[in-house]
């Protein structure tokens, strides 16, 4: 009977285990709403990773990022992403469609999904993290202003190997400060975003100067900055 008690207590302190983090990472959204995250899961990982090695990371408002970077994610990263619900939808059944028509599986992760990754996941491709992932991403969507979504995601996305969030990339790789940014280094920032320890916002390959002109255009056609205006 002493050793049936004891299985079943500590069945249920392994049943608790599951909620307390889930009551932890709702109190970390909260938390994240108002005060600004001082490091993510992604710039841990790599300090651990790589000790010793330089992490070049600063927090600015969104007030001191340059209208043109917001849009050049958006135009890049996901579209629609003034109207979903932090998990495109219409995006992941347009991406099954096209896998069972014989295309390749793309990805259909959002700026949200993307941000809750960097802000509390680890990298890889298991359908336990993307789970995870979009489960986040609706809680994020819902705590959290569009505004705030991007001024995070904005800070914390990965720009080149220990280079983290627009200010550090900016002043990494221009020599100046996010809200000076230009369209055109803008475009570029964001189209090494798929693969930032790959391509090179500083020295772009001609694929990257292909996604450049792809971005700005697509900028153009989400009519310029009025897209964000109101978020």
């Amino acid at each position: 009977m002493a050793k049936t008690s004891v299985i079943r207590k500590s069945l249920r302190l392994l049943a608790l285990v599951p909620l307390v983090g889930i009551v932890l990472v709702l109190l970390a959204m909260l938390l994240f709403r108002f005060v600004n995250p001082p490091a993510s899961a992604f710039m841990l990982g790599y300090r651990m990773a790589h000790p010793g090695q330089e992490l070049r990371h600063e927090w600015v408002p969104m007030s001191d990022i340059s209208p043109w970077m917001p849009l050049a994610v958006v135009a890049s990263e996901d579209q629609r992403f003034p109207q979903h619900w932090g998990v495109d939808f219409v995006a992941i059944r347009q991406a099954l469609a096209e896998y069972q028509a014989g295309e390749g599986l793309r990805g259909a992760s959002t700026i949200t999904q993307q941000t809750a990754k960097n802000l509390f996941l680890w990298n890889g491709r298991s359908f336990v993290r993307k789970g995870l992932e979009a489960v986040l991403a609706l809680g994020l969507n819902g705590l959290w202003s569009k505004e705030r979504v991007l001024e995070v995601y904005l800070n914390i996305a990965e720009f080149g190997p220990g280079i983290y969030g627009v200010e550090a990339a900016s002043q990494a790789y221009f020599g100046r400060p996010a809200r000076s940014l230009s369209q055109s280094q803008a475009a570029r920032l964001a189209a090494v975003l798929p693969n930032p320890r790959v391509l090179s916002a500083s020295s772009p390959s001609p694929y990257v100067q292909e996604r450049v002109a792809w971005i700005r255009g697509q900028m153009a056609q989400l009519s310029g900055l009025r897209y964000l205006q109101g978020l």
